[in-house]
């Protein structure tokens, strides 16, 4: 078997290839476990998917109680910076301008999956579990379900699936009650 050559990068490394301009604001990547990997293109589903969280997430935005990043980075470690659909962020005086977001910093994490369940499932979500990111919603859009993962314990998140008719608040926000048919649309 022929044994490829593949070229490793840390996150400092991804930043300096941005800032010298190997990528545009159009190239979708993520660094995930030092390789550079191309985002799936998102579609109405998805999209709408993330608006409606966006909308869902507002009253802790006007009360300041959270900050929300949409579609921005995460820097979990030295080899991973991933992009997730949202996350809700800790409020902090410099608005994450000075440093990006670490996994101290999430109050909860959100993927929209649409065609990336597998990849989300089995590479995304057991790296933040390893980085300690406290709880993840992964919106399965096919299987017409929320799986909640939460309490993450030597790298690994009990999972919980939420379905249609039933509700689910994020565990920092208890008093939040979000609609699973109002997510999934």
């Amino acid at each position: 078997m022929l044994e490829l050559e593949r070229w490793h990068f840390t996150v400092d490394d991804f930043h300096r290839m941005v800032e010298a301009g190997l990528f545009t604001d159009d190239d979708r990547v993520e660094l995930i476990n030092g390789e550079l990997v191309a985002m799936s293109p998102t579609g109405s589903r998805h999209s709408g998917c993330v608006t409606a969280l966006t909308t869902l997430f507002a009253p802790l935005l006007v009360q300041r109680a959270a900050l929300l990043s949409v579609q921005g980075p995460l820097r979990l470690n030295e080899r991973n910076e991933l992009y997730p659909d949202l996350l809700l962020l800790r409020p902090r005086d410099d608005d994450y301008r000075l440093a990006l977001p670490g996994p101290g910093d999430v109050f909860l994490l959100i993927e929209v999956s649409e065609t990336t369940l597998r990849l989300d499932r089995e590479v995304k979500v057991p790296l933040y579990a390893e980085a300690g990111v406290p709880e993840v919603w992964v919106v399965d859009l096919t299987g017409g379900r929320l799986l909640v993962h939460r309490d993450p314990v030597q790298g690994e998140y009990s999972v919980h699936p939420v379905r249609r008719g039933q509700s689910i608040a994020p565990a920092a926000f208890s008093d939040l009650q979000l609609s699973i048919d109002g997510i999934l649309g």
